[in-house]
């Protein structure tokens, strides 16, 4: 029992995606032609641990800042395919396929810094700190990964 329990609660976690079909049949009315389809998924994120804090310039004490926190997942495989309408009578062109394989990509929160209001001590202070005005700042989202996709014509089958 207990190993069915941990092999059913596994399997979600080892799911990279949640797959999507994007019900178009409703347009069918309203274009002259089939409906397109839409077949993609969901990336499920995975957070990793922090970055980490960022230190500060020459002579000052490290900044205190809020990491920012990496991400990873694998974009899902997606497929658009719509039917090209009859130009002649009788006469079926095909689809346009458009395709994009899974893909690795990384991200990365937005994180924060900010500066501390004093210094590193000084010998002419009697080794006491120095104050200066805080300082904040953003530390911007970062997404790395390469996506590449693939756009042609499929004929109908006989």
């Amino acid at each position: 029992m207990t190993a069915l329990a941990s092999a059913a609660m596994a399997a979600p976690a080892a799911a990279a995606e949640a797959p999507v079909i994007v019900p178009l049949q409703g347009l069918e009315p309203a274009i002259p032609m089939d409906a397109p389809t839409v077949a993609t998924g969901v990336p499920l994120l995975i957070p990793g641990g922090p970055t980490g804090f960022h230190p500060g310039r020459a002579g000052e004490l490290p900044d205190v800042g809020v990491p920012g926190v990496p991400l990873d997942t694998t974009l899902p495989e997606s497929a658009v395919a719509a039917p090209l309408p009859e130009v002649v009578d009788g006469s079926e062109l095909g689809q346009v396929l458009f395709t994009a394989p899974r893909s690795k990509m990384a991200a990365a929160t937005p994180g924060a810094v900010v500066g501390t209001p004093i210094t590193q001590p000084h010998a002419d202070r009697f080794g006491m700190p120095g104050l200066t005005a805080p300082r904040a700042g953003v530390i911007a989202p970062a997404v790395t990964g390469t996506l590449d996709s693939q756009l042609g014509l499929a004929r109908p089958t006989a």
